[in-house]
């Protein structure tokens, strides 16, 4: 199980509940288990969350724009990036049968939505 670092448990509860629309599967005092596709992933508590420079999740979802639309209505806002290899337009990066948007959750951490176009 995949887990995700989080320096104010309460925050990140309410974030991945309310704005990213998740399911709360199990809590304790130090983690939280969410369920989302069919698998889970847990968030435990840190001082060290949200200090990774890198993706921690990604979301694979069936239509981008409108995932993006419906969370952007969530407050979340997407990063834009332009990096060797990697450039965003209006959040989204298209490259090789694949379309991918990154935002951070309450924590700072990165996660990503993406589609794929084509097999």
């Amino acid at each position: 199980m995949s887990i995700i670092p989080a320096t104010d448990l309460a925050r990140a509860k309410s974030f991945y509940t309310d704005t990213l629309g998740l399911k709360l599967t199990e809590e304790n005092p130090h983690e939280l288990s969410f369920e989302c596709g069919g698998t889970e992933f847990g968030i435990y508590e840190t001082p060290s969350g949200g200090q990774a420079a890198h993706t921690l999740a990604s979301f694979k979802v069936t239509d981008l724009d409108a995932e993006m639309e419906a969370l952007r209505g969530r407050g979340v806002t997407f990063e834009d990036y332009d990096f060797p290899g990697l450039k965003t337009v209006n959040g989204v990066a298209e490259d090789d049968g694949m379309r991918a948007a990154w935002f951070k959750d309450s924590e700072g951490n990165i996660l990503c939505v993406n589609q794929r176009t084509s097999r």
